[in-house]
Order: C-alpha cells, then sequence, then structure tokens
C-alpha cells in the first residue's frame, strides 16, 4: 500500500509557471457532430432512394457508406491545441506543430478562405483557419504570446502586421459577444 496515484501539491500552493493548461478548440466537438450527421443522412437517403427504387443490393450500400465515409473525411475539421509555447493541429490522417515561442513567419493567404500559414525555426508549419481564433480567444492569446517572445527573441522576421489585424477582429469579436450576451448591443 504505497502513494503510488497520489499527485503532491506544490509547497507554495500555485501550480508551476511551466506547467501550462493546454487549451483546445471549444467548438471541434459539435463540427465533428455535425460532420457525422451529413455522413449519416447522406447515406440514409441514398439507401431509402435505392430502396424505393428497387436497385439497393448490397454492394451498392457499400459504395454509398464508403461515399459517406468520404464526406466525414473532408467536413471533420482538424483539432487545434495549444500548450507550452506549442500550437498543434491534428486531423483524420494528419498532424502539424509549431513552436509559437520560436516563429519565424507569419503569413496570411488571401483567397475564398484565408489562412494563416505559421513556420517556426526548426522547419515546422501549420496551416490554420483563421476563424477558428477567433472563435477561441484562449487558442488566440497562447499564440500572442509566443509570437511576444518571438519578437523579443528577434527570430520572427515577417507577420507581426498580420497578427494585429487578426487581433483586432478578434477582440472586436469578443466584444461584441460581451454586448450580446448583456443585451447592451
Amino acid at each position: 500500500m504505497g502513494r503510488r496515484g497520489k499527485k503532491r501539491a506544490p509547497v507554495g500552493g500555485t501550480p508551476r509557471a511551466d506547467a501550462v493548461r493546454a487549451v483546445q478548440d471549444r467548438y471541434w466537438a459539435r463540427e465533428v457532430r455535425s460532420a457525422v450527421l451529413c455522413g449519416v443522412l447522406l447515406f440514409g437517403t441514398l439507401v431509402l432512394l435505392d430502396w424505393g427504387l428497387v436497385r439497393l443490393t448490397v454492394m451498392r450500400a457499400g459504395w454509398w457508406a464508403a461515399l459517406a465515409v468520404l464526406l466525414l473525411i473532408i467536413l471533420t475539421p482538424p483539432r487545434v491545441s495549444a500548450a507550452n509555447g506549442g500550437l498543434d493541429s491534428r486531423g483524420i490522417l494528419t498532424y502539424h506543430q509549431v513552436r509559437t515561442d520560436r516563429l519565424v513567419t507569419i503569413r496570411v493567404s488571401e483567397g475564398v478562405t484565408p489562412r494563416l500559414i505559421l513556420t517556426d525555426t526548426s522547419g515546422g508549419r501549420l496551416v490554420l483557419d483563421p476563424r477558428v481564433l477567433v472563435a477561441n480567444p484562449l487558442l488566440w492569446h497562447q499564440l500572442d504570446q509566443g509570437a511576444r517572445r518571438s519578437i523579443e527573441q528577434g527570430i520572427l522576421r515577417c507577420g507581426m502586421p498580420a497578427l494585429e489585424r487578426l487581433g483586432r477582429r478578434i477582440d472586436d469579436e469578443v466584444c461584441r459577444g460581451i454586448l450580446r450576451n448583456s443585451s447592451m448591443e
């Protein structure tokens, strides 16, 4: 009977400074549920349509299931999380990570869906949808703090104006949300 499973509290009563709590995209689970629902609805619709036309076979049901799984893979967003100076994105088939305290470049790709492209000193590259940061201010805070450390170290060469624009956008969204929730809008 030992004390194997018990964690000891720090003497000062506060957690260590380097043990930062991991922050994750708080809307990821909801988006995955929506992707699963779309896949199930597609499969159900196609099977019912084939069944109604009396053409449903096991082979066709298999093809419809494969199509529904493909839709699920396409619609499932990557899970973005941040902790201890790192930002990572885990997709169904991919994993990308950058050290936010060692960022070299920050770029915003323009187009139909803008993307934030982060590159660190070890060659890590992360492509991120800015809407994830807008919807999750805690993830934004982790990225912003890491970028500021990179500037202090003289590592970050370009991209701070893009990050500042994104920061203003996030601040505007947070303020609108506060006003909306307090019925002051």
